[in-house]
């Protein structure tokens, strides 16, 4: 399988598999992506999702299937379901209601760095390099996916990256801002994921997309949310191990 979800305890990955095209994305992977991501989110046993590659030695996702997109480009149906199914993707990844980590070890390119934009956190190793390459192809990179990286890198730092679809490399994608860690592993931050509050992480995470979409102030359901919180299960736990100078054990 080119795409599979793979859990560990309570982390899921989703695992990226067709290392002869680099990790490139065909239609038929966009279209099936959604069914795992799904997945993941109805398995109330799991906290977190980290997006991989299935092998350090392979691309983490060399963008769309150039091939493929060449082939089909005089077919407007066939055209239509491609984007409908990318836009997809990238909607429901953004909004997941596991956090997400992008773990990075080879290249990022194109819609594989759309992937990686839409998680909540990016984690590279020292060999990853990223870029948008739309602009070497004649292409136009999805409304979408232009958002999430203007809102990552700002809007100076994004031009560049689009205009001239040049790569760069972790050092400068942590610089700018493209991602959080360099590090040969997730495993650090994943742990440190796992063992905070689900409930705090949930409700902040969609704290985070309300004013990545516009919100600037309280509505009544966020200060319901806010005020809820203290009477919550996770409150008196992390509360209690505080005052006890012990680790909190969070259930789900």
């Amino acid at each position: 399988m080119t795409l599979r979800l793979q859990i560990d305890g309570a982390a899921a990955h989703l695992v990226i598999d067709r290392a002869d095209k680099r990790n490139s994305f065909n239609m038929a992977m966009w279209q099936a992506m959604p069914g795992l991501l799904e997945q993941a989110a109805r398995n109330s046993d799991l906290r977190l999702l980290i997006v991989r590659s299935a092998a350090a030695d392979s691309a983490f996702c060399a963008g769309a299937d150039i091939k493929e997109l060449l082939a089909n480009k005089d077919d407007g149906e066939w055209c239509a379901a491609n984007q409908a199914a990318i836009n997809r993707v990238q909607h429901m990844l953004a909004r997941h209601a596991l956090p997400t980590i992008a773990f990075v070890e080879g290249d990022c390119i194109g819609g594989g760095c759309g992937i990686a934009l839409a998680c909540d956190l990016r984690i590279a190793t020292p060999a990853a390099r990223f870029g948008i390459t739309p602009a070497k192809l004649g292409l136009v990179y999805p409304m979408h996916d232009v958002k999430l990286l203007t809102d990552l890198v700002g809007p100076g730092q994004a031009k560049r990256l689009l205009y001239t679809g040049n790569l760069i490399d972790a050092s400068e994608a942590l610089r700018i801002g493209l991602i959080e860690q360099i590090a040969d592993s997730p495993a650090a931050i994943a742990d440190q994921l796992l063992s905070a509050s689900p409930h705090s992480i949930r409700e902040m995470k969609r704290f985070v997309r309300r004013v990545l979409d516009g919100q600037s102030a309280d509505d009544e359901d966020t200060l319901r949310i806010f005020a809820e919180a203290f009477a919550g299960s996770d409150f008196f736990e992390g509360t209690t191990a505080f005052v006890e100078k012990r680790k909190a054990r969070f259930g789900q």
